[in-house]
């Protein structure tokens, strides 16, 4: 299989899971005071949005790289 093509499969499952999963959180913990040996930490959410069209995106130009891929061999 061409690399090309490979690409394109890889592009597709990456379009899918980002239509799939709206957003991905993590939870960073944070110092907030650091006085001798006080320390008072905070955990602080982070939420990062996927916008929808970024995944039709991807699965788009993977499907076009799959076919590009596919008719190039033959």
């Amino acid at each position: 299989m061409k690399p090309i093509a490979v690409l394109g499969i890889l592009l597709i499952a990456i379009g899918i899971a980002g239509l799939l999963i709206a957003n991905i959180s993590f939870t960073e913990k944070k110092v907030i005071v650091d006085a001798g040996p006080l320390k008072i930490t905070a955990d602080q959410q982070h939420t990062i949005p996927i916008p929808t069209i970024a995944g039709i995106i991807a699965v788009v130009v993977g499907a076009g790289l799959l076919f590009y891929g596919r008719k190039a061999r033959s």
